[in-house]
């Protein structure tokens, strides 16, 4: 067997024996064994919502244990057709075998990264702003090409993305925009995104065609759920309702309904301008305790203190990702040190790569940089 691919076997193994200590395969079995009895109550749905939320754990661990064991069973049925075609010769089998291991790697290692999502918050829907910084009509143009990146990012995922709340720039693009965004992990996968996201490229507002740099900042914060109580008493919040304004289509609102609650303590701020004023209350308040709750996880965990504070404003040497479309093609995370060329791809939602880096960072504990400095 070539060297080469006793490498990819041993990289699946390492991957399986990670998941498997994350999910404790055999207590993960009789949990869903639980389920099974559980589902089979008559009385079970007399509580719709306890009865959603049962489904949802228990699919989640068929789909955990269906990769566990489809892997683990993939990798020796590759294994013995890779033996067989040895033992005979057979050089097509071998290879046909070697292909289905790569690709069994790679489906490891996502589901190697997929299990490190293990925080609090982490499986929960997640709300996601956009601020245009420092450039003007450049950075606001950029807020909306940031937008459209993660919308496409989430579609691709599979997520289902709601506009909750949209603020025209003056001549282009947008000055703000809240996102909620609702799948398995959403939360775990963007939050490393939060921070200042820094553009370079020749301006298509510039007459002389001159190079130009813009800043907009990122902000994500996990929708609660059930399981997490947020009391947030009437004298520290005051709402506002207002005329929602935009540049045209479907998202804009001609009448009053939109609101604005502002925690007096903080000094937060939410809105929600899509609904009826009724609604828009509810949504708001919820975007509130979310983010209510996304300030107590930040001051329990340093590491992610630390990175929210490292964001700062939306300018110069606060960056965390710089895209450059001129002189050369490059998009670099300043953390990670993750960097691609196809800055194209990464516009049109390509993500999983510098989400992984940063993900896996923040489980070693150590940046690239440092690293290096070990060497």
């Amino acid at each position: 067997m070539r060297a080469e691919t006793q490498a990819m076997i041993e990289a699946i193994r390492k991957s399986l024996a990670l998941l498997g200590r994350r999910m404790d395969r055999e207590t993960a079995a009789y949990r869903l064994e639980e389920f099974e009895a559980i589902i089979e109550d008559p009385n079970l749905w007399n509580d719709p919502e306890r009865a959603q939320k049962l489904m949802r754990e228990r699919q989640m661990l068929i789909e955990a244990l269906g990769t566990f064991d489809g892997i683990t069973r993939d990798l020796q049925d590759n294994i013995d057709l890779i033996e067989l075609g040895e033992t005979e010769g057979d050089k097509e089998i071998v290879a046909e075998a070697e292909s289905a291991l790569k690709a069994l790697a790679e489906k490891a290692g996502a589901a190697e990264l997929e299990a490190l999502l293990d925080g609090e918050a982490d499986g929960n829907d997640t709300y996601l702003e956009i601020n245009a910084g420092a450039g003007g009509t450049e950075s606001c143009d950029w807020a909306s090409m940031l937008a459209r990146m993660y919308v496409r990012w989430a579609e691709k995922k599979g997520y289902k993305v709601e506009l909750m709340s949209e603020s025209a720039g003056e001549e282009a693009g947008i000055r703000s925009a809240t996102y909620k965004i609702c799948g398995q992990n959403a939360y775990g996968w963007l939050k490393s995104e939060s921070g200042v996201h820094r553009l370079v490229r020749i301006s298509p507002y510039d007459s002389a065609a001159r190079r130009h740099t813009s800043f907009s900042s990122v902000w994500v914060y996990p929708v609660i759920d059930d399981r997490i109580e947020i009391t947030v008493p009437d004298n520290e919040i005051r709402i506002d309702t207002y005329r929602s304004s935009g540049a045209g289509g479907q998202h804009v609102n001609t009448t009053d309904s939109a609101v604005r609650i502002t925690h007096l303590p903080t000094n937060i701020v939410v809105t929600s301008s899509e609904k009826s004023q009724h609604q828009n209350r509810a949504i708001a308040m919820e975007a509130l305790k979310s983010r209510l709750y996304d300030l107590e996880l930040r001051k329990r965990t340093e590491a992610i203190e630390a990175q929210h504070e490292a964001k700062g404003d939306a300018g110069w040497g606060n960056q965390i990702r710089s895209y450059v479309l001129q002189p050369y093609q490059m998009v670099k995370d300043l953390r990670t040190g993750y960097e691609t060329s196809d800055s194209q791809g990464v516009l049109d939602g390509a993500l999983d790569g510098f989400m992984a880096a940063t993900l896996a960072m923040n489980v070693s504990g150590k940046s690239r940089s440092e690293a290096q400095g070990e060497d």
